[in-house]
């Protein structure tokens, strides 16, 4: 099931029980009339709050926001923590140091993607994963027969600070501990405005950002958010639906599960082979991999006359070649971008295809490398540090 957030979606909307799925802890401070909100691992978010998403995003290339996100934490702890997880992932974390962070992925038996998440190491027997959509917690729990382990979930509710500025916001939210020397990828305990939280230097924008995971029942969340608040606003940090966040992760390629990437995919097919260690030994899905083309199948296109939405056909010449599975307006780059996932692998970048709209529109369009611009990532990683203009389109 896709967990779609183009601009029609935001019009799509159904009622839900509230007590389907688990609340916000910071809805106090983040609702307000307008709100539409999605369901992403059994969590409630603001998809949109009624801004104007194009101010909100160069609010986040040029200062920072605030996110309230959905992804949840998994706990994987015990004895057998470690064989546990190179079972179940296709990344090897046996080496890992504690405060690491690698992206990660599981596997379907036969080699298909079923989770992407960050897998942290807290301690040499205590690892959290922080999933993307999807029943990931019940799919660990299921393979753990056998293993001296124990999956549990710790309650967590994650916040983003992404843009150039949440270096500095960090540095002053952490009376000074969070500096350069937390490097991307990172992560550890610090004191946020009286309260030790576990925080790490990733998030889901390929912008320079950090995530703060509360502790369950002994965070003071609103406290938490109001301190937060406060280091923010004397660098124009503002709160943000995910909107902005989604616009900013398709052009900085960052692929959404279920969305993006599907059971039915493996991730050479998503480009994602630098994450799948074929020589770490046996995991769910290697065999299934073993002689797999490794080749992608998933690239960017890019439109100057209309934005990708997902489902529309790609054509070369007059044979359907692909489909787009998720799109969204550039504003740096003043053109439509999205993913297609092509049918074949192949040379495909640099190609010309058309895209034929759910309405029945054509456009043409072209095959381009992701991320869509920065492809070095030195934005992410603070080796950019520049603060871009906003173009004149």
């Amino acid at each position: 099931m896709s967990n779609l957030q183009e601009a029609s979606d935001l019009l799509n909307s159904v009622a839900i029980s509230a007590r389907r799925f688990e609340e916000s802890p910071f809805i106090a401070r983040t609702a307000n009339p307008q709100m539409v909100r999605g369901v992403y691992a059994g969590r409630f978010f603001a998809m949109y709050l009624g801004e104007d998403p194009i101010e909100k995003y160069w609010c986040l290339r040029q200062k920072a926001l605030i996110f309230d996100v959905p992804e949840k934490p998994v706990e994987i702890s015990g004895p057998d923590a470690v064989p546990f997880l190179e079972k179940v992932l296709s990344r090897k974390v046996a080496t890992m140091a504690e405060g690491r962070g690698y992206y990660a992925i599981a596997c379907t038996p036969q080699g298909g993607v079923f989770m992407d998440g960050v897998v942290f190491r807290l301690a040499e027997d205590r690892f959290w994963y922080v999933q993307a959509d999807g029943p990931f917690e019940t799919w660990l729990t299921a393979h753990s027969d056998g293993f001296d382990v124990t999956v549990s979930d710790p309650r967590s509710r994650v916040l983003q600070i992404q843009g150039p500025a949440s270096m500095d916001i960090m540095h002053a939210a952490s009376g000074g501990a969070i500096d350069e020397a937390l490097k991307y990828f990172r992560s550890g305990y610090f004191d946020l405005g009286g309260q030790t939280l576990y925080v790490s230097r990733t998030g889901f924008t390929n912008e320079l950002g950090y995530e703060i995971y509360t502790d369950g029942a002994g965070t003071d969340h609103l406290a938490l958010w109001d301190h937060l608040m406060a280091c923010g606003a004397p660098h124009g940090m503002e709160f943000s639906s995910t909107r902005a966040l989604t616009i900013r992760r398709i052009e900085g390629g960052i692929l959404g599960n279920l969305t993006d990437m599907t059971p039915d995919m493996t991730p050479f097919e998503a480009g994602l082979a630098p994450f799948v260690d074929m020589d770490k030994g046996d995991f769910i899905g290697r065999r299934a991999l073993e002689g797999k083309d490794r080749r992608a199948c998933l690239f960017g296109l890019t439109c100057a006359t209309e934005v990708p939405a997902a489902g529309s056909v790609v054509l070369e010449g007059n044979a359907v070649v692909g489909r787009i599975t998720a799109g969204t307006p550039s504003p740096t780059l003043g053109l439509g971008v999205g993913y297609v996932h092509f049918q074949t692998p192949g040379d495909w970048v640099g190609r010309k295809v058309t895209m034929r709209l759910p309405d029945g529109t054509v456009h043409d369009g072209q095959v381009v490398d992701v991320p869509f611009f920065d492809r070095e990532k030195n934005i992410v990683r603070g080796l950019d540090r520049s603060i871009p203009q906003r173009p004149a389109h």
